[in-house]
């Protein structure tokens, strides 16, 4: 764990070492937060800061290797130029997108109540292990005896390979248990669905806005290797905590 501008990090990486990136990088928004100054939302601070830290972590990454980085609708899609740019169009494997309910609305628009993940390889041949969730199709009385059925409150449902749309997994709670006091502290259970999904034990996962190092406590329970950084000092802090 380090606490230093990521490109200082990644410049002492050597080549092809990474199995995995996962990153909840700066949105854009332009506002002074309690432990970092945001970017603004101008195309060209957007691309100065992420080209050359984009170009690292395509050099950094294994053949094999992948990388998600989490962002909202404000920076996306100069992000996605960035990275078809950097890694190929034909390298892009999904837009993820984690749907969330939180408090807020406007009478000028929808709710803005989603974050964007992208999802690319650096080849053709990469890490990926399908995640489960509940099937949307109920089944019939009709029920197919090669296929495991579960239970619960909802109902009897199967597991299917998951969709691009996450609903399942909500906002961390005001009381939850993990939080630390970061303002834009993701769910342990959001990031363990990457992890699982784009490595497997003892491979090497990166994540260079560590923020409160839920990163980091994820590879840990997951049985990963863990290289990041931030560059708040008060995230170091915040990561001690965690043990």
């Amino acid at each position: 764990l380090r606490i230093c501008d990521n490109l200082e990090l990644m410049a002492e990486i050597k080549d092809n070492t990474i199995d995995l990136i996962y990153c909840d990088i700066l949105y854009g928004t332009g506002r002074r937060f309690a432990d970092y100054q945001d970017l603004k939302p101008i195309r060209s601070e957007i691309e100065s800061h992420y080209i050359p830290r984009i170009k690292e972590m395509h050099r950094i990454l294994k053949p094999t290797g992948s990388i998600y980085l989490q962002m909202d609708s404000r920076i996306s899609h100069w992000v996605r130029c960035i990275m078809d740019g950097v890694f190929s169009y034909g390298n892009f494997r999904n837009e993820l997108v984690w749907c969330y309910k939180s408090g807020g609305s406007s009478d000028n628009g929808f709710a803005k109540k989603h974050d964007t993940i992208l999802f690319y390889s650096k080849s053709k041949i990469y890490t990926f292990n399908p995640q489960k969730e509940k099937s949307y199709m109920k089944p019939t009385s009709g029920k197919n005896p090669r296929q495991k059925y579960y239970s619960d409150k909802d109902g009897v449902y199967t597991l299917v390979n998951a969709k691009d749309w996450w609903i399942d997994i909500g906002m961390l709670s005001t009381d939850a248990k993990e939080r630390t006091g970061y303002y834009s502290q993701k769910p342990k259970e959001l990031i363990e669905r990457i992890i699982k999904s784009g490595s497997n034990e003892g491979d090497l996962v990166a994540d260079f806005y560590s923020g409160s190092f839920t990163t980091a406590e994820v590879c840990k329970d997951l049985k990963r290797n863990f290289i990041g950084c931030d560059i708040n000092p008060n995230c170091f802090e915040k990561a001690k905590e965690r043990g």
